[in-house]
């Protein structure tokens, strides 16, 4: 099982993806786009490539547990998306992860030049890491 995980951003996805056994989370790329076509047509293609089983897609909600603008972003491009492909598109809580994937970059000594390039495909990883678990449980509560 390979995951793919997204964090939607108003101009930039960040991209994720996991080992063949999904287990390990890594950053993948971050997709700059101009219009949510060309970033649902880039990641169909890392579909393709990399042989996606399954998608983690992050969804913004306030920390009062409400869904605003950028959850609905979210809902929009999942709905899209799921036009395009059958593969199962999971959305996740994504509140304060890129505050974590920031805080991850900081410690390991990175420049803010730097983390401005990698940040949004680090907080993806943080988003599929919080998906992997999720499945984990579910495996767990099942046996």
């Amino acid at each position: 099982m390979r995951y793919l995980g997204l964090d939607l951003g108003t101009k930039t996805l960040g991209v994720a993806i996991t080992d063949k056994t999904g287990t390990i989370s890594s950053p993948y790329e971050t997709i700059k786009y101009s219009n949510i076509e060309d970033a649902i047509n880039r990641v169909l293609d890392i579909i393709k490539e990399k042989e996606i089983n399954e998608i983690a897609l992050g969804l913004p909600k306030n920390m009062d547990n409400s869904l605003g603008f950028a959850s609905q972003r979210s809902l929009d491009f999942k709905n899209q998306l799921e036009t395009k492909t059958d593969i199962k598109i999971n959305l996740v809580d994504e509140r304060l992860s890129t505050m974590e994937a920031e805080s991850y970059l900081i410690g390991e000594g990175m420049r803010r030049e730097k983390r401005k390039k990698v940040i949004d495909a680090v907080a993806a990883s943080v988003i599929l890491d919080t998906f992997i678990r999720m499945k984990g449980r579910e495996n767990e509560e099942r046996q």
